[in-house]
């Protein structure tokens, strides 16, 4: 998480032993070239801060400290600043900034990107907090224990709407019908056996359209107008089955739970089955009426509640105040963190279009970071994403190998997400240095499926960690 600086350690600080405080400093009063100088680089290095993603005006770095009185001026456009807003005094250099480090704040702070580190042998070394093997099983029976004791009723929403699907649509209606809602899946009704039997999803898409932009493949646009979902899934192996953890295929079930269930299996059908949402589905066995389709319960939902219990008694869960980079979750680029024995995919912008549904499917995962030269974060392609080429019947007339990855995300540029707030809703991210219980805070918000991991001022990636991460870990 440490900026480019940090890979010296300061003179004062070049003492084995010695525990440094990584500090987050910040300019936020503009500028095209921003430094900070202080007593603690002798006042001889200008330490370089960038700026913060969507905030023009805003420049920020992060550097260790040792506990003690520092003063620290700002560098901007060739000419020395001050911050009127923070703590400042006249001293040797013109009026100053101050702090006073006390060993008080050698606690883990994530709100201001503090982290402990220890110098030893001149070199800077994370002092990663732990957790005793009777600690972390107890918080997780505890969690157990919770999602046992609570049904599906609690995720059921006031009010709301739910998309469903007969099985007799034409495969293209289906797909417009996603886009046109927004929503990356709908359950699947068959209306003469009077059941629901399934789920189309954006998933299916992708493989759809691999296949429509394969030259050696007869399928045609024509199937998309007249084939209807039945003959889809009837017809087309690979959207009737799936494979497991070890490339085995075996059939594609119908994977859903009743209002009387508990949370914990809820969770274990969607993890065990490697499914999105699990429909809810109300059945009176007496009328032999057609089920109710209640609700789609996801993992996001559980984490909410998860959170909603736990929010004032988090210190009862010792696992919670734990950096995500200690603990075995997510998936991590080389060198970074312990990888999970998956690689972490990534794709430039010029990649094509083609390559990242490969990605999407070969990988199995549900959206790729985009990264520029540097690997650091510009954008996120997800599975969803499929459907915004609905648009216009966009479908019809591109080629998956010579559109770009850049090129499909200014589709969703023109369409969804135009707006600021719509697109940072996608490209959540977080630190390393986060602790598990704000990882898991940001992850139960509607709509958001994973966090990127991204390294401070820089954005690099350092890892991606998703729903399904976080209750791997808390399932053990």
């Amino acid at each position: 998480m440490f900026s480019p600086n940090m890979n010296s350690v300061p003179e004062e600080a070049a003492v084995p032993g010695t525990v440094l405080i990584p500090m987050r400093f910040v300019w936020k009063h503009g500028g095209n070239s921003v430094f900070l100088c202080g007593s603690f680089t002798q006042w001889a290095q200008l330490v370089p801060m960038l700026p913060v993603e969507n905030c023009d005006n805003v420049f920020q770095t992060v550097y260790g400290l040792l506990p003690g009185y520092h003063q620290y001026k700002f560098y901007v456009d060739g000419q020395w600043r001050y911050d009127e807003s923070e703590h400042h005094v006249t001293g040797e250099y013109g009026i100053v900034n101050t702090l006073h480090l006390s060993t008080d704040d050698m606690d883990v702070d994530t709100e201001t990107f503090r982290r402990v580190v220890r110098v030893t042998d001149g070199t800077l070394t994370e002092v990663v907090p732990s957790i005793s093997e009777t600690d972390l099983q107890a918080s997780r029976q505890r969690i157990s224990a919770f999602l046992t004791n609570h049904t599906v009723y609690e995720l059921l929403p006031e009010s709301g709407k739910v998309v469903a699907l007969d099985v007799d649509l034409p495969v293209k209606q289906a797909f417009h019908i996603l886009h046109e809602q927004g929503i990356p899946m709908a359950p699947l009704c068959d209306v003469r056996r009077g059941q629901f039997v399934g789920v189309l999803s954006a998933f299916d898409f992708i493989l759809i359209l691999r296949e429509l932009g394969n030259n050696a493949s007869n399928l045609t646009e024509e199937e998309l107008e007249t084939h209807t979902i039945s003959a889809w899934k009837e017809g087309k192996a690979y959207l009737n089955r799936q494979n497991d953890c070890h490339g085995r295929a075996f059939p594609r079930r119908f994977i859903h739970a009743g209002p009387n269930d508990n949370l914990n299996d809820v969770a274990l059908k969607i993890l065990q089955n490697e499914v999105a949402t699990v429909p809810i589905i109300y059945s009176s066995s007496e009328d032999g009426s057609f089920p109710q389709l209640l609700h789609l319960a996801s993992l996001t939902g559980i984490l909410k509640c998860i959170c909603r219990y736990f929010r004032h008694s988090a210190s009862s869960l010792p696992i919670l105040q734990l950096p995500i980079c200690s603990i075995p979750v997510g998936t991590w680029a080389p060198k970074i963190g312990e990888s999970n024995r998956q690689p972490l995919a990534m794709l430039r912008p010029s990649a094509s279009l083609r390559s990242a549904l490969n990605l999407l499917v070969q990988a199995r995962v549900s959206s790729i970071p985009i990264v520029d030269d540097n690997d650091s974060l510009l954008d996120i392609y997800c599975r969803s994403d499929i459907t915004a080429l609905a648009k216009d019947r966009a479908y019809t007339h591109i080629n998956l190998d010579e559109m770009t990855v850049h090129q499909a995300l200014q589709q969703l540029g023109q369409d969804l997400y135009s707006a600021y707030e719509l697109r940072s809703q996608r490209c959540q991210m977080c630190l390393r240095s986060d602790s598990l219980h704000k990882v898991m805070e940001r992850l139960a918000n509607p709509g958001v499926r994973r966090l990127v991991i991204v390294e401070a001022g820089s954005k690099r990636v350092e890892g991606i960690v998703s729903l399904s991460d976080i209750f791997k870990f808390l399932f053990g």
